[in-house]
């Protein structure tokens, strides 16, 4: 009897245990909500007709909700609410399972040039959803082709006596013409310890009110970006007169140039190619443009030069065109500003026909370089974007 009361209790006992360990469900993790995002978008303004900026706003994943989010546009004190671009508010809805939407702001047409402009979309208010990004930028690029400068200034003739026009780019179409003109890229420093980066963005080049504008630009990170455009296996001279007519840009650490190279710079390299600087200036001497040859012997690094300036009396480069020439014959070359002589190089000035590099094919090139061993580098004076206009270049024969 004892026995069966003791085997009883421990048969309670363990019944009693038993009851307490029962199985607990895991609890389920929260499934986070979607993410939502809005992107940026840059777009150039038309001259006349409205512009959709389509603003794309985009879900992290589907959700089997309706997601809601409300918008509205915001000025950033440049471009202006209903001048730059229409306001636009509202609720945009985003239907289950989809994960792309969009927002349209309309940018009015203007048929005058303006800089860049900017203007936001902000997001708030969610439902069924978080935002990531709650704002985007809309970028009104400038229309370049409505571009104006003063179109005043020295000009030259369409023919000489004795010439025939053997090439010419008036610049006076719609976009540059790529039978004529490639270009030199990247950011080497190019050996003067320049700092721009050379492109062949429309940012950096482009035709403007029959001139082609290269343009020298500072980004937001203290970049620059500019353009260095060549005529290398397209268009190549020897001999003549060349004349090209330009405006310059202005600045410390600014330094454009009109010039050329020996087009067997890839066999025998720079200085034994020779080098003619129909132009250059330097953006803190407004008054001033150099005239230069440059040549030497194969595998050296240095060049010998010889160089004069040329300074206006009175004005600068900047305001008006002025054109820079050449007459470049067989051992001689002269350089004309507004067709006054100022510098003259011949055989006796490279010491012998032996050191003469001058007698061979050349290139074009034209750019806006951003610092440099000469020029120095901008400072806070210096003022961007800088443009030099090209209204033409000419090669008589």
């Amino acid at each position: 009897m004892k026995n069966f009361k003791m085997i009883h209790f421990f048969f309670l006992i363990a019944s009693l245990f038993s009851c307490d360990k029962k199985e607990v469900d895991p609890v389920d993790p929260v499934d986070p909500l979607p993410e939502i995002t809005i992107f940026d978008v840059t777009q150039e303004r038309d001259s006349v007709a409205v512009t959709t900026f389509r603003f794309f706003v985009n879900v992290s994943k589907p959700s089997d909700k309706i997601i809601k989010v409300s918008y509205a546009t915001e000025s950033t004190g440049i471009a202006v609410a209903g001048i730059d671009f229409i306001a636009a508010s509202g609720v945009l809805s985003i239907p289950a399972g989809e994960t792309l939407a969009y927002i349209d702001v309309s940018v009015p047409g203007k048929n005058v040039y303006e800089a860049d402009e900017d203007f936001y979309v902000v997001l708030s208010s969610p439902e069924n959803a978080v935002i990531t990004d709650n704002k985007a930028t809309g970028i009104i690029k400038s229309n370049k082709s409505l571009q104006q400068t003063d179109p005043t200034g020295y000009t030259t003739p369409s023919s000489y006596p004795g010439y025939t026009l053997k090439w010419n780019d008036e610049f006076n179409g719609t976009s540059i013409d790529q039978n004529n003109w490639g270009y030199d890229l990247g950011a080497s420093g190019w050996g003067n310890n320049e700092l721009q980066n050379y492109t062949s963005l429309n940012a950096n080049s482009y035709i403007a009110n029959g001139s082609l504008v290269i343009e020298a630009i500072k980004g937001p990170n203290g970049n620059y970006t500019s353009a260095r455009m060549i005529t290398k296996g397209k268009r190549t001279f020897q001999y003549g007169r060349i004349d090209i007519r330009a405006k310059l840009p202005k600045g410390q650490g600014i330094w454009p140039a009109l010039w050329m190279l020996g087009t067997n710079i890839d066999n025998v390299g720079w200085p034994a190619c020779g080098e003619i600087d129909i132009m250059e200036y330097l953006g803190h001497q407004t008054s001033t443009v150099h005239g230069t040859a440059h040549w030497g012997a194969q595998g050296s690094t240095s060049s010998q030069s010889s160089s004069s300036r040329f300074d206006l009396t009175s004005g600068n480069f900047y305001e008006k065109f002025h054109v820079f020439s050449i007459i470049w014959e067989a051992n001689r070359i002269r350089w004309y500003m507004d067709d006054q002589l100022f510098h003259t190089v011949t055989t006796t000035t490279t010491n012998g026909a032996a050191n003469w590099r001058f007698n061979q094919e050349f290139f074009f090139i034209f750019n806006i370089a951003v610092g440099g061993n000469w020029p120095g580098y901008p400072d806070a004076t210096t003022q961007f974007p800088q443009k030099m206009f090209v209204d033409y270049v000419r090669v008589f024969q």
